[in-house]
């Protein structure tokens, strides 16, 4: 047998193949068809049954497990959470005390070198302004007549 009448020979028999199952087509267009929007109907149906079902599901849990998830994340933020630092109540009157102190002595240091002597005065004219004899007490004249009138 030649290649082109082996060709010829698978043509026919698909033919006649084709022709025997032609009826068996025709009948099976129409039934596909109805099974087709039959499958439609049973997922309608399907999904008009599950529906509820999963909301009711979707309620208990949202009911029973949802409490109990937020205690429970609640209170692993506890866990987590840092402990606050401890208020230290005496830091704010340390503070306040230093800073007394610091203004006392910026008040002393100016007091002082307000009641030194002139700086046009020289080391003599202080000897002699002064009532004592010495340069440089820190006292002025009416601190130290009021100190001798009392003595």
């Amino acid at each position: 047998m030649s290649p082109k009448n082996r060709s010829e020979t698978i043509k026919d028999g698909a033919r006649q193949a084709a022709a025997q199952l032609k009826p068996a087509a025709e009948r099976a267009v129409p039934l596909a068809k109805t099974t087709g929007e039959a499958a439609r109907r049973g997922i309608l149906r399907t999904r008009a049954w599950a529906a509820p079902q999963v909301e009711r599901s979707g309620q208990a849990l949202q009911d029973t497990v949802a409490p109990k998830v937020s205690a429970m994340l609640s209170s692993a933020a506890k866990r987590i959470d840092p402990a606050q630092p401890r208020y230290r109540r005496w830091q704010k009157p340390v503070g306040l005390a230093t800073l007394t102190a610091a203004a006392g002595a910026v008040a002393a240091f100016f007091g002082i070198r307000r009641r030194q002597a002139d700086p046009t005065m020289t080391a003599a004219d202080q000897v002699k302004a002064s009532p004592n004899g010495q340069a440089g007490t820190g006292m002025d004249a009416d601190t130290e007549a009021n100190s001798q009138i009392k003595s």
